[in-house]
């Protein structure tokens, strides 16, 4: 009896211990933004439909850290590089319509806001917008982007909780609409995750 009491003993501490390592890998995805509203929580809350898994993981929209020197391929940045994920990455809805935009104001502060599910160390998160004149009518690409980020906020290694929100000034000069990119950059895996928020200036 103590001998099937070990046995079985060592059996679960085998499948925690695989369970563990399945989780920590870098194909289960642990966060997004909700503030300004990004494409993946729009298709998670029902706002828009038709759009596939993401819908049942939005915080799973993970890729290539480096951006914008590597990273996601121009035309699938808003996925991640994920295939499945690829109704993100199209200029409009899954339905044919806009992507619903946040209104927001050039030159003011703007609270940013992230959910996660698991929270990683963290390098930094940084933002991006697209530039006055970028084409609306193709996948996003790195030249429809001003690629100096217009807020970087640092974090050090740390891990988050499970919501934050930091504040930035929004670049000025912008009118109509625009792509914000938001990047969570993780420092312990070759990855970053990736959220696009259509926003009206």
């Amino acid at each position: 009896m103590r001998k099937q009491t070990k046995i079985s003993a060592a059996m679960v501490g085998l499948a925690t211990t695989g369970a563990l390592v399945l989780s920590s890998g870098g194909a289960s995805g642990h966060g997004y933004t909700d503030l300004p509203v990004s494409r993946q929580k729009l298709c998670q809350n029902g706002t828009v439909a038709n759009c596939g898994s993401v819908q049942w993981e939005p915080q799973s929209v993970e890729g290539p850290k480096g951006f914008p020197s590597s990273g996601p391929a121009d035309g699938r940045i808003c996925s991640g590089n994920n295939t499945p994920f690829a109704q993100l990455d199209a200029p409009r809805t899954p339905s044919g319509g806009a992507w619903p935009a946040t209104r927001v104001n050039g030159g003011q502060s703007y609270t940013f806001r992230w959910q996660f599910t698991a929270m990683h160390a963290t390098t930094d998160f940084t933002y991006y917008v697209t530039r006055p004149g970028w084409n609306q009518n193709h996948n996003l690409a790195r030249s429809d982007l001003n690629l100096t980020p217009f807020l970087t906020v640092p974090y050090g290694g740390q891990r988050p909780p499970q919501t934050l929100s930091h504040s930035g000034t929004l670049p000025s000069g912008l009118s109509g609409r625009h792509v914000i990119v938001a990047v969570w950059t993780v420092a312990d895996t070759a990855n970053a995750f990736y959220a696009c928020s259509d926003v009206t200036f």
